[in-house]
């Protein structure tokens, strides 16, 4: 079995108690890594006057690949994002955001499976704003067919590994001719590679209606930045909330996974923190480095643990601690 080597960030708040509990578990899986740990955030700031120092970005670089904890972005003018800032800096492209209903989690949909596409780049998200006149600011809205063209490429490619069987664009073209239009256009150029996945497109109003009256309609999902951002977190409440909604950022360079919850200061040092949304991502990161065997062992023991109901953490619903819940899925790979 290969040997990786792995960038490791630990984050902020509860970041380092549950990384500390997924490491445990990727180990258990037989997994050989050699972690690589680098600070990046608040902790960043204070050692080295900076949240992202080249250290931790010349890590991911040279790695390809990090698992990352929740970070506290520093209050007050001037730091802008830390998590912003890694995708700016590595180039990634594609937020991927797979949503699943999670056993004895009570859930309006329990058999929910799909996959968020989004696109990490652009859109509102460039941040090109000017005030026009006092009063009156405007905000420049940048799409184009080069990475509209390569998230619907990504997203297609997704599909067809995982053995999905369709994709949909979100879009508001109805109303967005031109940007919206383009992003649309670029997406059907695309699914003509793909002849044996369907392909259809949703207008992203009515998208967020079927998403709470029937997500099992869709598979993977494909959409701008800031559609991505909203339905990505929608669809995430429709499982029991963000704690249970792993996260990717991926790139040509490189590839983070990361928990997309907060640092939850408020409990940190506690022992009590729910991993599942990093371990999760871990299970994303060892499929992508072709570690599925050992991705799909994990899943299934993380999953017994769930149906089982026994070892479940404080926030739903259970007396385990973080601790306790990473045993039991160790004991379960153990099996």
């Amino acid at each position: 079995m290969a040997k990786h080597t792995i960038t490791l960030i630990p984050g902020d708040g509860i970041g380092p108690e549950i990384i500390a509990a997924t490491v445990r578990i990727i180990e258990a899986s037989g997994v050989e890594i050699d972690w690589e740990t680098q600070i990046i955030g608040a902790q960043a700031l204070e050692k080295f006057g900076e949240t992202l120092p080249a250290a931790a970005t010349d890590s991911i670089k040279k790695n390809k690949v990090a698992l990352k904890g929740p970070l506290t972005t520093p209050v007050g003018k001037g730091f802008t994002s830390v998590n912003v800032g890694l995708r700016k800096t590595l180039d990634l492209y594609a937020n991927v955001r797979p949503i699943r209903a999670l056993p004895n989690i009570p859930c309006k949909y329990p058999n929910l499976n799909l996959v968020i596409v989004r696109e990490n780049t652009e859109d509102l998200y460039a941040g090109l704003e000017h005030t026009v006149v006092p009063g009156v600011v405007e905000s420049i809205k940048i799409i184009t067919e080069k990475a509209s063209t390569r998230i619907s490429r990504y997203a297609f490619e997704f599909a067809k590994r995982e053995n999905r069987k369709k994709v949909t664009a979100v879009h508001k073209a109805n109303i967005m001719k031109l940007s919206d239009g383009l992003f649309l256009s670029s997406f059907y150029n695309v699914a003509k590679d793909f002849p044996e996945i369907e392909a259809d497109d949703k207008i992203i109003d009515n998208c967020c209606m079927q998403l709470v009256m029937n997500p099992q309609q869709f598979d993977v999902m494909v959409m701008e930045n800031l559609y991505g951002d909203i339905v990505s977190d929608l669809c995430a409440g429709l499982i029991g909330g963000l704690g249970l909604a792993p996260g990717a950022n991926i790139g040509e360079i490189g590839a983070v996974f990361e928990a997309v919850h907060g640092s939850a200061p408020d409990i940190a040092g506690q022992g009590v923190a729910n991993p599942t949304a990093i371990l999760m991502s871990a299970i994303l990161m060892l499929k992508h480095i072709g570690e599925r065997d050992a991705a799909e062992r994990t899943e299934r023991a993380m999953l017994e643990v769930f149906a089982e109901g026994t070892t479940i953490t404080k926030d739903l619903g259970g007396t385990a601690k973080t601790a306790d819940f990473a045993n039991a899925i160790i004991d379960k790979l153990k099996q």
